[in-house]
C-alpha cells in the first residue's frame, strides 16, 4: 500500500483487506455498477471524473472532501428527496477496499475477482482535490482539464439509479404504446383491426 501513501499522499488504514480513508483527501460516491458504467460512458473525458474504482458490483467515483455531508441537501435541491436511490456517499470516519496498484489491478483481478480495481486510476504527480467533482459553480468540463461540478455529476449519477430501478421494477409491465401494452388494454393496434 505504500504507492498510496508515499506517491499520492492519501491515508490508508491498517487492517485486511486494506482500505484508503474518506473524508481526508477525498470522499466517495457508491453506486451499483450498471449505474456507474452508464454515467462513465456519459462522461467518457479521463479529465472530467476523477478516479473511479470498480469493487465487485459496485462502482466508488472519486469526489471531493465533504461531498458526502453535502449530498443529501443536494439530492433535495435537484429535486430526488424522498425517492429510493442506490446511491451513497462515504465521507469522513469511513473507508473503501483499497484497489491495487494500476499495473498490477488487472493481474490481481485474473486470481480474485471480488479484488477492487481501478476503471480509472489516480494520476501521480496531480493533486485528488484538483481532479474530483467539486461543490462549485462552474459548469461541465470544457477540456481545461477541470472535472464537471458535484451538482451534474450527482444529478447524472441519480438519473441512471433510478433507471435502474424502474427497469428492474417493470420486467413484467410491459412499456406504454407497446404492442403488448395496447393487447393487454384491449386496444389493439389499427393493423390489426382492419
Amino acid at each position: 500500500m505504500g504507492w498510496y501513501e508515499h506517491e499520492l499522499g492519501w491515508p490508508v488504514a491498517d487492517g485486511a483487506p486494506p482500505g484508503l480513508v474518506t473524508g481526508a483527501r477525498f470522499d466517495a460516491l457508491d453506486v451499483p455498477d450498471a449505474a456507474g458504467f452508464a454515467v462513465l460512458s456519459r462522461f467518457s473525458r479521463p479529465d472530467q471524473l476523477g478516479p473511479v474504482a470498480l469493487d465487485g458490483h459496485r462502482i466508488r467515483l472519486l469526489v471531493a472532501a465533504g461531498s458526502a455531508e453535502e449530498l443529501p441537501g443536494l439530492l433535495e435541491w435537484l429535486e430526488w428527496g424522498g425517492i429510493p436511490l442506490d446511491l451513497t456517499a462515504l465521507g469522513a470516519g469511513r473507508r473503501m477496499r483499497a484497489p491495487a496498484h494500476p499495473e498490477w489491478g488487472r493481474r490481481e483481478a485474473a486470481y480474485d475477482r471480488s479484488a477492487p480495481v481501478w476503471l480509472r486510476p489516480p494520476r501521480p504527480g496531480f493533486d485528488v482535490e484538483s481532479t474530483v467533482p467539486a461543490l462549485r459553480v462552474a459548469g461541465e468540463a470544457d477540456g481545461t482539464g477541470v472535472a464537471i461540478g458535484l451538482p451534474a455529476l450527482v444529478a447524472a449519477l441519480a438519473t441512471a439509479c433510478h433507471r435502474i430501478t424502474l427497469r428492474a421494477g417493470t420486467q413484467d409491465q410491459p412499456w406504454a404504446f407497446s404492442y403488448a401494452s395496447r393487447m393487454v388494454a384491449g386496444t389493439r393496434p389499427r393493423s390489426l383491426t382492419s
